[in-house]
């Protein structure tokens, strides 16, 4: 029983490190230790690039919003990207010229595309959206501002998201996500992004095979440089329509998470905070669904050699139904969240099963919720 021992305090322990016990450390060392960036009104000269693959239905609104940024218009360039799209996305992207370029690209897949896309500017700074994405009217100024800093390379802003009517739909699990990539990017450099706004120096940008949310920072990172966050760069999408499409939408996404891990060298070549950082946040958060079975399984096993083993048993079994209850809709207090939870959980073991199976797949499919 030992060996069990071992597994059911270890499996607790990561779970509550990951969760809670990281979030609160990184927060207090953030206010104990805080390392500012030197920001600036700057509006060095940029290139947008948007990757798109069939977005007909919303690639017009997408340049419309950039094209009336407060932005110097001969400061900026607008490049999309299309990955061999099949719909009326090059008709209607190419409507728009000389204002914006469009370079089309047989299918080979979105991270190929941003490569290829950011070989062809010759700007200082390159910026990634997503074609569902909008962005506000300052949110570039916002964005460029960090990188009067010579030691930031790459700033990510806020995502929020909102149906078409305005109402926010934030959930709690996201706003915690943000105040703890506040907390980090005061530390020194965030561990991961999103793909609906970010910028990178294009003389720091590293081409690579790995997915630019967790790789672009960790990239920096290792060149000396800094990843941070801006939270007053906005941008706005849709959610998932329901939390299945958001379970979908991770399943596609987290193989690349675990690619990172196991094919990247991620902690390699860090130092010892961001290796600290690195490994609370993500190495800990990918593999808390493994974590929760291992937990599971020991508290099962362990039933009958005390009260702390039952407690913990009893309180998963709790969540479990509860969980069961928001799969059902049955309005109980807590069954929303604790359903979303085992989603975004089981999320991890059903894509560590897809990239164990099938590698990464370079192609990504539109989430047709959020469009």
């Amino acid at each position: 029983m030992v060996v069990v021992r071992v597994l059911f305090w270890a499996s607790l322990a990561g779970i509550v490190w990951t969760h809670i016990g990281y979030p609160f450390a990184a927060a207090l060392l953030a206010k104990l230790r805080p390392r500012k960036v030197r920001k600036a009104d700057v509006t060095p000269s940029v290139t947008a690039i948007i990757p798109a693959h069939d977005e007909e239905s919303v690639i017009a609104a997408r340049l419309d919003n950039l094209l009336a940024l407060d932005y110097p218009a001969q400061q900026l360039e607008i490049l999309v990207v299309s990955d061999g799209s099949t719909d009326r996305t090059d008709e209607i992207v190419e409507q728009y010229a000389p204002r914006v370029r469009l370079l089309a690209l047989p299918r080979g897949g979105k991270l190929a595309a941003l490569n290829r896309a950011v070989g062809e500017s010759t700007r200082e700074v390159v910026a990634f959206s997503d074609a569902n994405s909008s962005w506000a009217p300052d949110a570039l100024r916002k964005l460029v501002r960090n990188l009067a800093d010579e030691n930031v390379a790459y700033v990510c802003g806020k995502l929020r998201l909102e149906r078409p009517d305005g109402t926010n739909r934030e959930g709690v699990y996201w706003r915690y996500e943000l105040w703890l990539r506040e907390s980090e990017s005061a530390l020194g450099s965030i561990t991961g992004g999103n793909g609906s706004i970010y910028a990178v120096r294009r003389t720091d940008y590293v081409a690579h095979r790995f997915g630019q949310d967790l790789g672009l920072p960790d990239a920096m990172v290792k060149r000396g440089k800094r990843a941070v966050y801006e939270p007053e760069a906005i941008a706005t999408e849709k959610p998932a329509s329901n939390l299945e499409d958001e379970y979908r939408r991770k399943v596609r996404m987290f193989p690349w998470a675990w690619q990172h891990m196991f094919e990247g060298r991620m902690l390699a070549g860090v130092g010892p905070l961001y290796f600290f950082e690195l490994f609370s946040h993500r190495v800990l958060r990918y593999t808390s669904g493994l974590l929760h079975l291992v937990l599971l399984g020991s508290s099962i096993a362990l039933a009958g050699e005390g009260l702390i083993y039952q407690v913990v048993l009893g309180l998963q079994l709790v969540w479990l139904a509860l969980a069961a209850l928001g799969r059902l809709r049955v309005r109980v207090p807590g069954a929303g969240i604790a359903y979303y939870y085992f989603l975004v959980t089981w999320a991890t073991i059903a894509a560590l099963v897809s990239y164990l199976r099938f590698g990464v797949s370079p192609h990504w499919e539109r989430a047709e919720g959020v469009r």
